[in-house]
């Protein structure tokens, strides 16, 4: 349905995001570097090297949230484990950028975060309860009458945890 190109869409966009923030964070260093910028009496050479590991670091952050955005789309299960939380801080780290982007930069980088946080929200709980596959048609439950369901019926009154069979009509 709508699961995996949604999946897809996110994968393809932190992929771009991902090699966005690096050459960013880069050209930063670049600058930094070349103009012998200095900010409230700090070091430019450690200025310009925590802008490239800060890059690198991102950059790897949001290519890992895309790898996993990626698996989902490719195997068309939820995510889990690592992945989930993964995606998780992905979409934690877009809100709290849609909030600097409404205060500093503007309202269309506002929007673009805002949707990439409602798609990866919508990678996340598009996906029910089931591990795996989703399949084509609902699981049967056995009952009674079929070959793998119970041979007697259960006792009258049931237990707090399986209520009585309803009565049905022929």
């Amino acid at each position: 349905m709508i699961r995996r190109p949604v999946a897809w869409v996110v994968a393809v966009v932190l992929f771009a995001e991902a090699f966005g923030v690096a050459m960013l964070n880069w050209i930063m260093d670049n600058l930094v570097d070349a103009q012998n910028m200095s900010l409230a009496g700090l070091d430019p050479d450690a200025m310009s090297m925590s802008s490239k590991i800060g890059g690198i670091v991102f950059g790897l952050y949001f290519a890992l949230c895309a790898l996993v955005a990626l698996l989902v789309a490719v195997r068309d299960r939820q995510p889990a484990g690592l992945g989930r939380i993964l995606l998780i801080s992905a979409a934690v780290v877009h809100g709290l950028l849609a909030a600097v982007a409404w205060a500093l930069i503007g309202r269309p980088q506002f929007l673009f975060m805002i949707v990439m946080l409602g798609l990866i929200v919508l990678v996340l709980v598009t996906y029910d309860g089931r591990r795996g596959p989703v399949a084509a048609e609902p699981h049967a439950t056995p009952g009674l009458g079929d070959p793998e369901g119970p041979e007697d019926p259960p006792a009258v009154g049931g237990s707090p945890l399986n209520p009585p069979p309803a009565p049905t009509t022929p």
